[in-house]
């Protein structure tokens, strides 16, 4: 059995297709797209395309995701989102429709799925306990592990952080599948491949080509998205800086 890992696609249409061509080509049997699939420029067609896709897939709920739901079901709610990022947030859920709505709604928190020699394996946003903790591979041990909760699978893949590890942490192995639309790395889409064991991919697609695409969107930060995001996404040693002041 393969699976393919999408976490965090952000919106980003281009480097979505072109994971899905790689995918593909692999002769994945199934995806699990780990959430944050709408925040970004081109949100409507990103859903679509993980929806209408004729591999199995199974989907997580994202922080974003959840913000977007909620925004669109007209609730009022507390979010630790930044102003901007609450705009951005107002406009996706702006262009999608109800029954997108819906669907997003629907979707869980975790996951699991047996993987071949990787036996169970649980998938989650950000930790199985909740859809925002934050913790990177500079994370220590003891702080991660309280971060897990009970847990009974060997494997925990998550995301959030939009920056690939692979790293055993007490009786888990704990691993990051990094970002497909918005990573904070090297230009690129990163994903996972899970088989026998895992791989952490990296897949290259026309950032020039997909940087002049979302300019022409009407997503707020859509000129930002596309330098700051694409074309030079921000290196990781500053993320890890940033995150570990969290």
């Amino acid at each position: 059995m393969k699976v393919a890992a999408l976490y965090d696609i952000h919106g980003n249409l281009p480097a979505l297709d072109a994971v899905l061509r790689e995918v593909r080509e692999q002769a994945v049997d199934q995806i699990v797209v780990g959430g944050d699939v709408v925040l970004g420029p081109m949100p409507r067609e990103c859903l679509s395309r993980v929806m209408e896709l004729d591999i199995p897939t199974l989907f997580v709920k994202g922080n974003c995701d959840r913000e977007v739901v909620t925004r669109m079901s007209g609730l009022s709610a507390p979010s630790a989102l930044p102003a901007q990022v609450q705009e951005s947030v107002t406009w996706v859920a702006s262009q999608l429709s109800q029954l997108q709505r819906s669907v997003m709604d629907e979707w869980p928190a975790t996951v699991s799925l047996n993987v071949g020699a990787l036996g169970k394996v649980l998938f989650c946003h950000a930790t199985p306990q909740n859809d925002v903790d934050i913790f990177t591979k500079l994370t220590p041990e003891s702080k991660v592990v309280s971060m897990m909760g009970a847990v009974d699978a060997a494997v925990i893949v998550c995301g959030h952080t939009h920056m690939q590890f692979d790293r055993k942490v007490g009786r888990y192995r704990i691993v990051n599948a990094g970002s497909v639309g918005m990573p904070f790395a090297e230009p690129g889409a990163y994903w996972l491949l899970l088989g026998e064991d895992i791989v952490c991919k990296r897949t290259e697609y026309d950032v020039m080509g997909a940087a002049g695409r979302i300019r022409e969107t009407r997503y707020p930060q859509a000129g930002e998205f596309a330098s700051r995001n694409v074309l030079q996404p921000p290196p990781e040693a500053d993320m890890l800086q940033r995150f570990s002041a969290i």
